[in-house]
């Protein structure tokens, strides 16, 4: 039996609507959700304009095998976090930011990057630190799936309901 743990992802990049439709699938394999303790992901309930957040109470092992690598095989950029298993592995962050390699930091329950001594021997300086830090506050970017409205501006008439003047 699989050791189990929370765990999230976050996606987002820029893709087609049938490279979104085989993504529905493995999400559903993962048994993902849209919130904590919620109903399984339906891809109507994905917030246009914002990263495809997905939520798993009790993940084997911590990892989203599966929907990882088809990010990765897609150009997807995401960031998942996994709580500990005690006595077995530490939570970790991994980061995917669209090509190059997925990076891998430590973390704490809370999700809050951590620097262990050894770390911080090996980065050498504060400076040094101060940018791990920074490179590990990655944000996802919204999901665009092809076809999706257009985004609107925070503030213009058309997001408060207002009539448009003109």
């Amino acid at each position: 039996m699989a050791d189990r743990v929370p765990a999230s992802i976050q996606i987002g990049g820029n893709i087609s609507a049938a490279v979104f439709a085989d993504m529905l699938p493995i999400i559903a394999f993962e048994g993902l959700s849209p919130e904590w303790g919620g109903e399984p992901f339906d891809a109507r309930s994905r917030v246009i304009g914002e990263p495809l957040a997905l939520f798993d109470e009790s993940c084997a092992w911590g990892k989203i095998d599966n929907l990882e690598a088809f990010c990765v095989e897609h150009g997807l950029p995401f960031v998942r976090w996994s709580g500990s298993y005690p006595g077995e592995w530490s939570p970790e962050r991994l980061i995917f930011r669209g090509s190059g390699t997925v990076d891998s930091y430590m973390v704490d329950e809370s999700d809050r990057v951590l620097l262990d001594r050894r770390l911080l021997n090996d980065l050498g300086s504060i400076a040094a630190a101060m940018a791990y830090f920074e490179a590990a506050e990655f944000a996802v970017p919204p999901l665009v799936v092809e076809g999706d409205p257009p985004a609107v501006p925070a503030g213009s008439t058309a997001a408060s309901g207002e009539p448009g003047h003109g």
